[in-house]
């Protein structure tokens, strides 16, 4: 199995490229540079704003090439079709900004205090917000693939019973786990995540073999 990693616009060797607000210029990127890899069995995992970018992803896909991933694996991010409940702090000003920042733990306290490389951060903090916040849900036709959605047990942004309707987003499986530690438990869980996605995938596999 190969993992596959989607380096978005802004950040490490695209750091000069600005970095996208929307949702729909991501989907639409992806969908076009993930062709090589659509001829063989596939799976997203995504979490946070990654997991609306992999759930929407997977219905362009399926839209535009009539396939779907194997498997689609969520984490930490409320079912689409659920009001949305986040602030709107993408526009705050720097000082209230940086405030909700440090107030959802995601970012070491180190990096928050170094001036410089928040000068660099801050933008591409304002845009990941900017499109989660502008996300705009519309309903259509659940997909056939599983779903797997991992949950943080302190998590206040994506509690269980917010997770559990991602079972309306498919025709097929949907599983709940959760996990302790809060929204950025994927930090500390990373094991435990891990073997989630290897034994679902590797049961996948089993059952198309029988």
């Amino acid at each position: 199995m190969d993992v596959v990693p989607a380096l978005l616009p802004g950040r490490e060797f695209r750091l000069r490229e600005p970095a996208c607000t929307r949702l729909e210029p991501l989907v639409e990127s992806l969908a076009h540079e993930i062709v090589p890899y659509l001829d063989r069995p596939f799976a997203f995992f995504g979490h946070s704003m990654g997991a609306i970018i992999s759930f929407e992803l997977a219905r362009r896909l399926r839209w535009e090439r009539r396939i779907e991933p194997d498997h689609l694996f969520i984490s930490g991010r409320r079912a689409p079709q659920l009001p949305e409940q986040d602030p709107e702090i993408h526009d705050l000003p720097e000082p209230e900004f940086l405030a909700e920042v440090e107030r959802l733990k995601g970012t070491p306290r180190e990096l928050l205090e170094h001036s410089e490389l928040m000068q660099l951060l801050v933008p591409l903090l304002r845009a990941d917000f900017a499109v989660c916040r502008t996300y705009s849900y519309f309903s259509s036709t659940p997909l056939r693939c599983p779903i797997t959605v991992l949950g943080g047990l302190q998590d206040e942004t994506a509690i269980r019973a917010q997770l559990e309707p991602w079972r309306d987003q498919t025709t097929g499986s949907c599983r709940v786990h959760m996990l302790e530690g809060d929204h950025f438990f994927i930090n500390q869980q990373q094991a435990a995540i891990l073997s989630i996605i290897m034994e679902t995938l590797h049961a996948h596999s089993q059952s198309y073999l029988s």
